[in-house]
């Protein structure tokens, strides 16, 4: 009765099941693995919010396949403040970031195709892959004084049924920024295979460096999808607003966007209240990333504080993003670790090959926790990494 591919394994992993039945016991939890700003005790300026959604222009219907105008000039002019002149014509609005992939994906593939992606990286490829008849292909990344790209390994991946390469601007969850160099590598790679370049930028905003990393979108030497949106932004996952930014050579730019239209129209998936607030949502950004920046910082700086203390783990550098890596040593199942925090210390932390890290003795925490749980948390994980 149902296609292949949603012919997936629905069994629990053994953390989830743990975590499920810790919760369901009443058992006090410490979790590190927060994602939703909107429970983490941010303030938002709730008035304007409110004021945005009760626009009554919203109570007529002016379909555009592409999106509001308004709303993709004030996409545009986000672009403008990073030192990106990017047309409002050139984007594209979805609903969510998994929505552009699926629009990029249908674009540019056929069944059976392949997109290269990273790893590690979050798992959510998978399942977008499978939804939409694609394979994918991973090439690797590699730690050494920070993380790198391994080009030999990718070129070698790419095939004749290879469509994309796709970057994760800065990695989830290891918190790198493509370098300059790598970018104008990728740009090089894919102009010269005539594929496409997807760049994943949701964390762009989100350096702890001084120096504003710059976004793939306008990126014109070859074909490029650039996807982000308010969920990570403007922390309001909830108003479920993202878009597609297309560039590249004039032809295959303008082609790509006319079938994509086709694709938006057959849709019509976002609504127009979301639209017409989206101004307000992207300027409300600021606000949010100053309180962001405060918090990874000192999260950050009291796991440093707490790791000089011991001798068993360790830190992987980390340049922006939402997310930090913590080392054990190699020889401890991350899996098995986490479990046994949960069970222990009732504490909630994700194995690194939940994100396909090579090999054993990876952790991941969210520097978006609070940061008195925070503190409490890497505490307790530290004292079990070193009994």
């Amino acid at each position: 009765m149902f296609s292949e591919r949603t012919n997936w394994n629905f069994v629990a992993n053994r953390l989830s099941e743990a975590l499920a039945a810790h919760r369901a016991g009443g058992k006090p939890l410490l979790d590190l693995t927060v994602s939703n700003p909107t429970e983490c005790g941010f303030q938002y300026e709730e008035q304007e919010i409110r004021h945005a959604l009760a626009n009554a222009a919203a109570l007529r219907y002016e379909p555009d396949p592409r999106g509001m105008r308004s709303a993709r000039a004030a996409v545009a002019g986000y672009y403008a403040g990073r030192g990106a002149q990017i047309g409002r014509d050139d984007i594209v609005l979805t609903t969510s970031t998994s929505e552009a992939y699926s629009f990029a994906f249908r674009l540019l593939c056929n069944p059976g195709d392949d997109i290269l992606i990273p790893a590690p990286s979050y798992p959510l490829f998978d399942f977008l892959a499978d939804i939409h008849d694609v394979r994918l292909a991973r090439y690797p990344l590699f730690y050494d004084h920070g993380w790198q790209i391994d080009f030999h390994t990718l070129e070698k991946a790419i095939g004749g049924r290879t469509r994309a390469v796709l970057v994760v601007h800065p990695n989830n969850p290891t918190g790198h920024f493509t370098r300059r160099a790598e970018a104008t590598q990728l740009r090089e790679i894919c102009a010269t295979h005539e594929i496409a370049l997807i760049a994943d930028e949701v964390f762009l905003d989100f350096s702890l460096a001084n120096e504003t990393p710059q976004s793939f979108a306008a990126n014109a030497g070859a074909l490029t999808f650039t996807t982000s949106g308010l969920s990570k932004i403007s922390g309001l996952p909830q108003m479920k607003a993202a878009w597609l930014v297309v560039n590249g050579p004039p032809e295959q730019k303008a082609q790509a966007l006319l079938r994509l239209e086709v694709i938006a129209d057959t849709y019509l998936s976002m609504n127009a209240p979301i639209q017409l607030a989206m101004p307000v949502f992207l300027e409300q950004r600021h606000g949010f990333q100053t309180q962001w920046m405060d918090r990874a910082r000192k999260n950050l700086a009291e796991l440093d504080r707490q790791l000089a203390a011991q001798h068993a783990c360790s830190r992987l550098k980390v340049e922006g993003g939402w997310y930090a890596v913590i080392r054990l040593p190699a020889t401890r199942d991350d899996e098995e670790f986490a479990l046994d925090l949960l069970r222990a210390k009732n504490v909630c932390i994700h194995p690194g090959h939940f994100y396909d890290f090579p090999g054993n003795g990876y952790l991941v925490v969210s520097l978006i926790t609070p940061e008195g749980d925070f503190a409490e948390g890497a505490s307790r994980l530290l004292s079990h990494a070193n009994e």
